[in-house]
């Protein structure tokens, strides 16, 4: 099973690794190896994220998302998202952005002599917009989650009382919009505040519009044993519901990409070296993981993963509306997930123990201790 899951990711990254080498000897290897790794870490939530959404896709849209989405994710995000950066902050057109990002200047300068800016220069300055509109999206998903009445809980001390305001209507997009008044009034550069509020407000739009034409066509389905709604519980959605909840990932997606596509540069500019690490091995990993996950049930046998997953997805956003102020460590960002997806692992491994030491599954009064 798992072989057969990691197979095509295992040789992808092989023949990755050789191109690598091949077009900058051992140290192109070993970059393109550390942006592959860096990926996985900074996206294990977006696979636990996609398996709750791909397990209630019919096997039709489950193929679309895993070939055609596939496609759209490495070389889309990967590589053509940031040469579009640099085409529309420079005037350049595609041909020249991608030869401004295969030729850097010397000693990788912010500036060429004549003072024009690098690629690398370009993509940095176009943080503030990026992480404004991706935190905001994720932030919506976040809110949508945590604000939802749930008969199980995770952290139930402060879960159960989100859950009790989350029922004033629209409460999610009060909270949301205030924070990005925040963000952009006291930690967006001066010069950046209408930017960071245009690039924000376009964020909500996005995850509402895409949220609401997946109701539309009956794409949000109640779950019987949640009693929450949202594109991530449907029913095997087939049509035009399933086209809506392909497109709902692939946005996901590509919110989720954004912190690892910038935070590539830190590592590297080289566009190539970006594509073959966080595209061919990264996001091909993530997507085996996704798979991995729906075959095996695991989400359904280990519960609090999916709150791990929406917990570090909050944290993500966060960290993306800090960032464009305050620069925030790579390492960091991706640390606070995985260590939030941990934890929801093993107090669903505790729980499912005790679960089978009572001879079945928790009575309310056990659940609420094992929460608390």
């Amino acid at each position: 099973m798992v072989l057969r899951t990691f197979g095509i990711s295992i040789v992808v990254t092989v023949v990755s690794l050789v191109v690598a080498f091949l077009y900058g000897g051992p140290q192109a290897l070993l970059l393109c190896l550390i942006l592959g790794i860096f990926e996985v870490s900074l996206s294990f939530d977006n696979a636990v994220i996609n398996a709750t959404v791909l397990r209630r896709m019919s096997e039709f849209w489950q193929k679309i998302f895993l070939t055609i989405g596939i496609v759209i994710a490495v070389f889309g995000m990967r590589l053509v998202f940031p040469l579009v950066i640099v085409w529309l902050a420079s005037g350049l057109g595609p041909i020249a952005a991608l030869d401004l990002a295969l030729n850097p200047p010397a000693d990788d300068a912010a500036y060429f002599p004549d003072g024009s800016p690098s690629y690398e220069t370009l993509i940095t300055d176009a943080h503030p917009q990026i992480a404004a509109f991706g935190g905001m999206f994720l932030l919506m998903l976040f809110l949508g989650f945590i604000l939802e009445e749930k008969e199980i809980t995770w952290l139930s001390w402060i879960e159960r009382p989100l859950a009790r305001i989350g029922k004033l209507d629209q409460l999610d997009v009060v909270i949301a919009a205030g924070l990005l008044v925040l963000t952009a009034v006291f930690i967006a550069p001066a010069d950046e505040t209408s930017t960071v509020m245009i690039a924000g407000a376009l964020g909500m739009i996005t995850y509402i519009a895409v949220n609401g034409l997946g109701e539309l066509f009956n794409v949000a389905e109640e779950d019987e044993s949640t009693g929450r709604s949202g594109p991530t519980e449907l029913a095997k959605a087939t049509g035009k519901a399933g086209f809506f909840l392909f497109l709902y990932l692939e946005v996901l997606d590509a919110s989720f990409s954004f912190d690892g596509v910038i935070g590539a540069f830190a590592i590297t500019s080289d566009p190539i070296i970006i594509a073959l690490g966080l595209g061919f091995i990264g996001a091909m990993f993530v997507r085996s993981l996704t798979v991995y996950l729906v075959r095996q049930g695991t989400l359904s046998e280990y519960v609090y993963l999916e709150h791990g997953a929406h917990w570090a997805i909050g944290a993500l956003a966060l960290i993306l509306l800090y960032s464009i102020g305050t620069h925030v460590n790579e390492v960091f960002t991706g640390l606070i997930g995985v260590v939030l997806i941990v934890a929801a692992l093993v107090t669903s491994v505790i729980r499912n123990k005790r679960g089978a030491d009572t001879g079945g599954d928790l009575d309310p009064d056990d659940r609420a201790a094992v929460n608390a």
